[in-house]
């Protein structure tokens, strides 16, 4: 193997590899008869560092070298990635760090993403928290309808949401309005200021919390570039009406919620969600997907009723921290809530969107033909 040949197999690594600070040593004129023997079964040859002191560093590759040289097969390190060997020491440190901070790159991106899904309801946490504080001219209730009608319009004119979206987020408000008229008459929680903007004893803008949570999955298959494979949709759909059922007669019968929860698990069993985050795709368990929402959902809870936006029983005379069966309760919601989205997203290419197009909902083969 002449020193050309092994020039270019180390610049073909270095193409191919993962971006690794490396400085080419100078060349050395050694002749023009001179020829670099085949490396050592070890893999080291040695060469002049800048600081003048000799240095032996081994190159391998998993994708490239370890094919055409079995000796380099154990110098690798993770696929495609460059190993150097400095005076006979593995340098790993730096491929571990480098996984570190690629880790928290993709972590900052995917806390990014989540905040552009999050906007709809963080707007409507900021109209609550702001008017705790702010004087107002008329009822707080009141106030937060007409903030929450103005957000959903602000959305739809910078493009934030779609007509689509929108109108999903309408049929959450209506869903979310009625349960809450019936949780408020049955005494599970209670809106302890008045408004004109009622029903029942529930104000208008409560639906827009339901809302929020639609939102939020829309814009997630949206920045996310969701793809949900496997989904079944006969049984996703009675369990949740099963769900919506249960949250009502739960108080006259007994609670079934653990058995619903239990249904979706084996229902969706083998049911992912992909994902995008920078240029790497990810995947995870639907169900999975469910439960970490709600936890987040119960943690905004926490923060909603700290600003008055409702009170539990007992919360009336100091605010305390909501019950942690709540989380499952949410998680529900958000099954519910998916099913209401994959109602939509799995007609894309049939009833909206370019003709042909790929469904971001997959539905199982059973499921599809009864479709």
């Amino acid at each position: 193997m002449t020193r050309r040949e092994v020039e270019q197999c180390r610049d073909e690594i270095l193409l191919r590899s993962h971006p690794v600070s490396f400085r080419r040593p100078a060349p050395r004129d050694n002749g023009p008869a001179a020829v670099l023997q085949p490396p050592r079964p070890d893999g080291v040859r040695s060469f002049r560092s800048r600081r003048g002191r000799s240095g032996e560093v081994a190159w391998a590759c998993w994708a490239s070298v370890a094919d055409r040289a079995p000796w380099a097969r154990g110098w690798a390190g993770a696929a495609g990635t460059l190993v150097p060997v400095t005076h006979g020491t593995l340098a790993l440190a730096a491929a571990p760090s480098r996984r570190a901070a690629a880790a928290v790159g993709q972590l900052l991106r995917f806390g990014w993403l989540q905040v552009q899904c999050c906007l709809f309801a963080a707007a409507i946490f900021a109209g609550l928290a702001a008017s705790s504080v702010v004087p107002l001219p008329i009822a707080r209730y009141d106030a937060l309808v007409l903030y929450g009608l103005a957000v959903t319009v602000v959305f739809y004119l910078l493009r934030l949401e779609t007509w689509r979206e929108v109108a999903v987020i309408g049929a959450f408000h209506l869903i979310g309005l009625a349960l809450e008229v019936y949780k408020v008459n049955a005494g599970s929680w209670s809106y302890p200021e008045d408004a004109w903007a009622m029903i029942g004893g529930v104000p208008l803008y409560s639906g827009f919390m339901y809302a929020a949570v639609g939102s939020y999955l829309c814009q997630a298959f949206r920045r996310f570039d969701l793809r949900v494979t496997n989904f079944r949709w006969v049984p996703a759909v009675l369990l949740a009406v099963a769900v919506y059922a249960n949250f009502y007669t739960h108080h006259v019968l007994p609670d079934v919620r653990w058995l619903i929860a239990a249904g979706f698990v084996v229902a969706l069993w083998r049911s992912r969600v992909f994902y995008t985050v920078g240029s790497r795709r990810y995947a995870m368990p639907l169900t999975v997907s469910f439960v970490l929402i709600g936890f987040f959902l119960w943690v905004a809870e926490n923060a909603a009723t700290f600003l008055g936006a409702w009170q539990y029983p007992d919360q009336a005379e100091i605010w305390r921290m909501v019950h942690t069966g709540k989380w499952g309760s949410w998680a529900l919601l958000v099954s519910l809530s998916f099913v209401l989205v994959a109602a939509v997203k799995a007609r894309e290419g049939r009833f909206y969107g370019a003709a042909g197009a790929q469904p971001q909902v997959e539905l199982a083969r059973l499921d599809e033909r009864a479709g």
